[in-house]
């Protein structure tokens, strides 16, 4: 077994199609990892071998299999440039998580549920938020992006809604648009409390709504801008919260979200990208991704004492979404 997979490597690495699929009718396995931890997807990959990449796709190779390095054969695509073979493995990953939402659920099954983060203790600091197991709920050198969420869904007008309010980067920054009412949803007690001690509550044009938006939404009514950003909640949970959209969102609002989905993996947050835009698609809204550098703000000292870096990408696509049905304005 152990040398069939060896020579399904071999035939992979020199783009050998016939062989990779004979060595394959014979019962090669293929997420076989060799000795540097590479599967033969993963050579295909790297050196553009666009049919041998298709092929062992087609026999079940894992498209989502990671390196020692934790890249995927994805990445080893986008890193080489070969774009043909990048856009077959992206939509398998599209394909795939449709079907099954794989990363999503394995990227969660460690982590906390939204219900327990929500009997969690947090800690508030200068410039970070944590949660009882020291993983950074928000962070300041998030605050850039957030300002430039804030612009977008101030953008269409009067009335704001933000799912989740943290720090209050992002609402902070709503309020320097001037809306005519700024509804914040909150559903942790300590940061909700926090809220009330630092004045939110005495703000002419806020309405806080302190519980989880799943239990609040008779209570909302339609807004020219919506912001969704809530922790411990799983790519489902943004998915089910579009499908509220076209009643929470007006014709012609903006629409944006925290994109830190797979914010680990370069390869797997562009399949997110691509997934989120389609998923919103068949809801009718056209969603643009626009790409902001975070490298610069992001050294080693930003996490000292967090427990898990949440974003490890250069590049932050903050969508900005819109009825499709508007798109002549």
């Amino acid at each position: 077994m152990e040398e069939a997979g060896m020579q399904l490597c071999a035939a992979a690495i020199v783009g050998d199609v016939e062989k990779v699929k004979e060595l394959m009718d014979a019962g090669a396995d293929v997420s076989y990892f060799d000795g540097d931890g590479l599967t033969p997807l993963m050579h295909a990959a790297k050196l553009g071998h666009a049919p041998v990449v298709a092929a062992l796709l087609e026999a079940g190779a894992p498209w989502n299999a990671l390196s020692p390095s934790n890249l995927s054969a994805g990445d080893f695509a986008m890193d080489s440039s070969h774009q043909e073979a990048f856009e077959i493995l992206l939509n398998a990953g599209i394909q795939a998580e449709l079907i099954l939402g794989t990363i999503a659920r394995k990227e969660n099954k460690s982590d906390h549920s939204n219900g327990d983060y929500l009997e969690d203790r947090v800690s508030f600091s200068e410039d970070k938020l944590m949660d009882a197991e020291s993983k950074g709920v928000m962070m300041a050198w998030e605050k850039p992006l957030m300002e430039a969420h804030a612009k977008a869904v101030c953008s269409g007008g009067g009335h704001v809604l933000n799912v989740g309010f943290g720090m209050g980067l992002v609402d902070t920054a709503i309020q320097q648009y001037k809306p005519t009412s700024h509804t914040i949803i909150e559903a942790h007690p300590e940061v909700y409390k926090r809220m009330l001690q630092t004045g939110w509550g005495e703000k002419e044009n806020v309405k806080i709504i302190f519980g989880r938006w799943q239990d609040v939404l008779p209570q909302l009514e339609s807004y020219d801008g919506v912001f969704f950003d809530t922790y411990g909640e799983y790519y489902e949970d943004l998915r089910e919260f579009h499908q509220h959209l076209p009643k929470l969102l007006k014709p012609g609002g903006i629409y944006s979200f925290f994109n830190g989905l797979c914010g680990s993996n370069a390869f797997f947050h562009v399949v997110y990208c691509h997934l989120v835009s389609l998923e919103l698609e068949n809801l009718g809204y056209s969603t643009q991704l626009i790409p902001l550098p975070v490298k610069d703000c992001l050294g080693e000292e930003v996490w000292e004492g967090v427990r898990q870096k949440y974003w490890q990408l250069d590049t932050y696509y903050l969508p900005v979404c819109q009825s499709l049905h508007d798109s002549s304005e």
